[in-house]
């Protein structure tokens, strides 16, 4: 039997870039982890390719995708495994000035891998 990862390469990948999409990076290619857990747009739209990430990834070790309900962030989990294809995501702490007020978060960088 064929793995996954040799049948469905093009729709892996096209899984990923639609999770890039879906992040709006900025111009430095980053986000953070307070503006992903304060937009459900962007949860909402990643946990809707779960169907799609079942389908086309060997998912047991995407735990986002096999029970997401056992994860409190299951949409990181996925954006760390699907993006792991084109990209090396790289964090470290943030701190975010909103409103006079400092927010101390996840900053995370996707850089493209050779």
């Amino acid at each position: 039997m064929r793995l996954k990862s040799e049948l469905y390469k093009t729709e892996q990948l096209q899984l990923c870039d639609k999770i890039i999409e879906i992040l709006q990076l900025d111009d430095s290619r980053s986000t953070t982890l307070y503006e992903l857990d304060t937009n459900k747009k962007k949860q909402k739209k990643i946990l809707d390719l779960i169907p799609d990430i079942r389908k086309y990834f060997s998912f047991t070790l995407i735990i986002g995708a096999s029970e997401p309900e056992k994860v409190k962030r299951p949409w990181l989990s996925i954006i760390r495994c699907i993006t792991k294809l084109k990209y090396e995501m790289v964090h470290g702490d943030y701190v975010l000035k909103k409103d006079n007020e400092k927010i101390r978060t996840k900053r995370y960088v996707f850089l493209v891998k050779s």
